[in-house]
């Protein structure tokens, strides 16, 4: 299933790294990476910037998705764009809480572009970030296209790293499932600053 791409897709099930810095002065706090180790993605988040806007690159720095935040929005509601673009016809996704009032277990809806009518979500995230289990679901559906898991060890939390990885499951597209969780992740911390 290509949202993004069919570059992204593969008939096997992937595993992806995922290294949040917690602590970091440079306009890049993720880093996500194959199980070999090999740089896939990168988010570039403005350092210091009214825009609510993060870009995720692959390997070679080449815009592939921008997310972009409504502030306005009481349901933490995100736009995602192809490149580098905020044009509402480059628009590949929206997502937002399925309700305003979630503390500890976001639930989020996932609306592609041709869903106008955003009655019946296309993807839909459940679980607990702080645990590093949410697990990413089909429509309204129980079938899981993508899940997350908790890697800590003690050098990570020492150096301010978060560590975990992604199991993408087979013809399922990753940088789709790399960008929610990065959406997840803001969410999360604007949350734990509430």
């Amino acid at each position: 299933m290509a949202i993004v791409g069919p570059n992204f897709c593969a008939p096997y099930p992937v595993e992806l790294g995922i290294v949040r810095k917690v602590m970091t002065i440079t306009d890049g706090n993720f880093a996500v990476t194959d199980v070999n180790g090999n740089l896939l993605f990168k988010v570039k988040e403005p350092l210091f910037s009214l825009s609510d806007k993060r870009i995720l690159l692959d390997a070679s720095d080449n815009p592939i998705l921008t997310l972009k935040e409504n502030k306005v929005s009481l349901h933490d509601r995100w736009q995602v764009f192809r490149g580098k673009s905020t044009d509402q016809n480059d628009l590949v996704y929206t997502l937002k809480r399925s309700s305003m009032f979630q503390l500890i277990k976001p639930k989020l809806d996932v609306f592609l572009a041709h869903n106008k009518e955003m009655k019946e979500c296309d993807f839909h995230v459940k679980g607990s970030w702080i645990d590093r289990s949410s697990v990413i679901y089909a429509g309204k559906s129980d079938v899981i296209v993508a899940q997350m898991h908790k890697k800590h060890t003690a050098q990570s939390i020492l150096i301010g790293k978060s560590n975990f990885s992604v199991t993408v499951y087979p013809n399922v597209d990753y940088a789709f499932i790399v960008s929610l969780i990065v959406i997840l992740d803001d969410i999360n911390r604007e949350d734990s600053e509430d």
